[in-house]
């Protein structure tokens, strides 16, 4: 438990730094993490006899993570140029595949592209964020954080004290109902004491934020459990004592970003 806490210590001044530093430190943060996810995610299928490329899968989405970062920072004639670089960095997943010796070569093709949508696009969606009107605002990113976290850990502390029905058994036994409404609970609070700071919202707008995280957060959640599951592993990986792997923080993002992405863009364009 102790080594849990400081862990959890550190990851949280990690996090916020990589707000607090500007834009430019921001988009690499997040460049070099979700980098490291994919990393994680390769290896975490590799124990299953599948063989993901993984230079070939970091170089498509770099290509990808500055086409989306330059168009967020609106430089988009650069942007658009830099798409013709993907037809490129695409083919050579499939051209790779052909010299090496493998007896799967369309799964690795697959995983190799799994990979960049389930590990990498999301933090593409997340780094969006900041930018969604046009500008870099690190208050939307770091109120997505602290109502994600507030979920975790709400659904963690009433799970443990009052949870006894079972949200999906047969992905992850200990996740209950008592503690998905808990979560809920503490990152609806967290979003009313949000919206009474940062105004860029109304407060129903911040607990509609609130609403997505929690459902679609517990659901990335499940997501990341059924993939382990399905390679019998516990963790995916090592990288942060007490808590597993890179991809175990963050699989409330995953499914998570994409979504509140998506409802910022539709409420700043109506």
């Amino acid at each position: 438990m102790k080594t849990r806490a400081v862990t959890s210590f550190f990851f949280v001044i990690v996090m916020f730094s990589s707000l607090f530093f500007g834009d430019y430190f921001f988009t690499t943060f997040y460049l070099l993490l979700s980098v490291f996810c994919l990393r994680e995610f390769y290896r975490l299928f590799r124990q299953s006899n599948i063989q993901p490329n993984l230079l070939s899968g970091i170089i498509n989405y770099i290509v990808i993570y500055l086409i989306l970062t330059l168009a967020a920072y609106k430089n988009n004639v650069f942007s658009h140029t830099l798409i013709f670089l993907l037809p490129l960095t695409v083919t050579s997943v499939f051209i790779q595949e052909l010299f090496k010796k493998s007896p799967n070569p369309i799964s690795n093709i697959f995983y190799t592209f799994g990979g960049l949508v389930y590990a990498c696009l999301p933090f593409t969606f997340f780094h969006a964020i900041a930018f969604i009107n046009g500008h870099f605002n690190y208050h939307y990113p770091l109120v997505f954080l602290l109502l994600l976290w507030g979920n975790d850990t709400g659904a963690y502390l009433v799970g443990m004290k009052f949870g006894r029905h079972k949200l999906f058994e047969r992905h992850s036994p200990k996740k209950t109902w008592e503690g998905f409404f808990g979560g809920a609970l503490l990152s609806f609070t967290v979003a009313f004491i949000v919206s009474c700071f940062y105004k860029e919202l109304l407060w129903y707008q911040w607990i509609t934020i609130a609403v997505l995280i929690s459902i679609f957060g517990t659901l990335g959640d499940l997501v990341e459990s059924m993939f382990k599951r399905s390679i019998d592993v516990k963790d995916s990986g090592e990288i942060l004592p007490g808590h597993g792997g890179l991809l175990d923080r963050f699989d409330g993002l995953l499914l998570a970003a994409p979504i509140v992405y998506t409802y910022l863009y539709l409420i700043s364009i109506y």
